[in-house]
């Protein structure tokens, strides 16, 4: 069957609506765009909305896009980040044109910084951190000039040389722009370029102990690749004006501009990658593809799919302002994308057993089941049934209210595509649980059969207990609720205790052979993922994607 969520959505934007202007113009003639994380940490889904972007703007308009790494703070970045980013973008279902690190550019970038200093535009400074921040004003009172500011061209280039030699500790000198410091934009206050960072290069190893700032390596990075439309998210948009004084005060031949757009924001969703990284470190998660993290690893390790993810970045559109997007917004384009190929089955996770006692012993005999009501091409399956089953501990009430239709003593409910049974007793442990429950069934009441004699309003799914294969169940809840943080406590403080609950119950004997990624409907319970990390060739792990319904209407939201 067609997949609806695959077609692309031809809606315009503000930024597509530029890039038609720039092509009608001539003022660009293919269109190349970049998707340029940070090597610092793992993307999330945030990122997911901007790799959508850059990299479906271009294939519109049959353009270009390079994933490039911003690898100019070694003290951060770590090749496993490298690697898990590119392994996410391609998962999304895209693949760069080239594959470019900032420290390609180093040389390049350093010459062009001496270009400055030569042009009396940068200058080094001996200022310490603490003393620039209190140079460097407020939003209503100007900043100080640096005491440095006015060292001459050949004395900045001296100790700009010997700051790339290593003669100097880190943090003992930077390198300036030299712009205004009255600017009402406090981005423009003499920003810094350069800083001392006597650390090991993940990609340079020790050939540097400078390292250019990103305000200052993107444009040029930008600008050497030739990328027409460098598209950011809204904090940058104050950065601008620096990013145009640096492509043209280093005299590039390449003139890109810079768009910014609403980021991405999500209900009960953490979006800092610095606290991801703090969850991660801290161990309150169980890594960076916990299946409660926003990253998309963790969705991916969650069971959600790159057309679901397209689909809902897509959907929530490119503007200018900032918004909170529901997450049960991304919850329907999953169960959109689900419906029609995950394999319904059945599964209990809090099990109860079930004893049949006019059912024979030993025998037991197989029930046909459609795979899909929805999708008849996903066929049938057989499903054994005998003496013994299983099912939910809360399909069963002693002593239920008004209009519950499941078991209780004397109460008749049918067996999804099976039999009906009626509940005769139950059997109870000392402390007064139920542990067992005694029934019957009537073999006149075959599912498919056409027994219409009389009708029952309960349907109750269950396992046969001679042949259910064990299975671990993970039930996720958001880690960190946004009304936690509005009150202003310690992040950590805001976590959720019960983000996270484990169940051991069965699953159907079709389910034995599921690998890592295989996807289900559990009838009544959601859709699940077979985790492809905790799950062993003695015990399947499923984690919920997603309950089935939702009372969200993606189109009034």
């Amino acid at each position: 069957m067609e997949n609806t969520l695959e077609s692309k959505s031809s809606s315009s934007n503000f930024i597509k609506n530029i890039v038609v202007e720039d092509l009608k113009s001539g003022h660009v003639q293919e269109v190349v765009t970049r998707f340029p994380p940070e090597p610092n940490g793992y993307l999330h889904i945030g990122h997911a909305k901007s790799i959508c972007l850059n990299f479906e703007l271009a294939d519109e308009f049959k353009g270009r896009t390079n994933l490039r790494f911003d690898d100019t703070n070694p003290l951060k970045e770590d090749t496993e980040y490298v690697e898990s980013i590119q392994e996410d973008v391609r998962w999304l279902g895209f693949e760069w044109d080239e594959l470019r690190f900032a420290s390609d550019y180093f040389e390049e970038i350093y010459n062009r910084a001496v270009l400055l200093i030569k042009k009396g535009k940068a200058y080094v400074c001996d200022l310490t951190a603490e003393e620039m921040r209190e140079y460097r004003g407020t939003l209503t009172e100007p900043g100080k000039e640096s005491p440095y500011r006015s060292r001459s061209v050949e004395e900045n280039l001296d100790l700009f040389a010997r700051m790339r030699a290593g003669e100097f500790k880190d943090g003992e000198r930077v390198l300036r722009a030299k712009i205004d410091m009255a600017s009402p934009n406090i981005t423009l206050r003499d920003p810094v370029l350069y800083r001392i960072a006597h650390t090991h290069h993940h990609r340079t190893g020790d050939a540097w102990c400078i390292y250019p700032m990103y305000d200052y390596a993107h444009p040029l990075s930008d600008a050497i690749e030739g990328i027409t439309h460098s598209i950011c998210t809204l904090e940058f948009e104050d950065h601008r004006p620096l990013y145009d004084w640096t492509i043209a005060e280093c005299e590039m031949e390449a003139t890109p501009r810079q768009y910014e757009f609403a980021r991405l924001n999500v209900t009960n969703t953490v979006m800092s990658k610095r606290k991801l990284k703090q969850l991660v470190d801290e161990a309150v998660v169980d890594g960076w593809d916990d299946p409660r993290m926003p990253t998309i690893s963790g969705l991916r390790r969650k069971g959600y799919t790159p057309e679901a993810m397209r689909a809902f970045c897509r959907e929530i559109g490119v503007s200018k302002s900032n918004s909170l997007v529901d997450e049960r917004n991304l919850e329907h384009f999953i169960r959109e994308d689900l419906k029609l190929k995950a394999l319904r089955t059945m599964a209990v996770l809090r099990p109860l057993k079930v004893v049949i006692t006019n059912y024979p012993e030993g025998q037991s005999e197989l029930l046909p089941a459609e795979n899909n009501a929805e999708n008849e091409a996903m066929g049938t399956r057989e499903i054994p049934f005998s003496r013994e089953l299983y099912i939910e501990q809360d399909d069963f009430m002693e002593n239920p209210p008004s209009k519950y239709f499941r078991l209780f003593p004397g109460n008749e409910v049918r067996l999804k595509n099976a039999y009906f049974i009626t509940c005769q007793e139950a059997i109870k442990d000392a402390d007064g649980n139920v542990i067992e429950l005694r029934c019957t069934y009537d073999p006149k009441t075959k599912s498919g059969t056409g027994f219409s004699e009389r009708k029952v309003k309960g349907t109750i799914h269950w396992v046969d207990a001679s042949q259910a294969v064990a299975a671990d169940f993970r039930l996720f809840e958001p880690l960190i609720t946004n009304e936690a943080e509005e009150e202003g406590k310690p992040f950590l403080e805001c976590i959720n205790p019960n983000s996270l609950e484990v169940l051991q119950g069965f699953v159907e004997p079709n389910m034995k052979e599921a690998a890592g990624g295989d996807k289900f409907q559990f009838f009544r319970h959601g859709y699940f993922n077979v985790d492809p990390k905790d799950t062993t060739a003695e015990k399947l792990a499923f984690n919920r994607i997603v309950s089935l319904k939702s009372s969200f209407d993606p189109s009034k939201a």
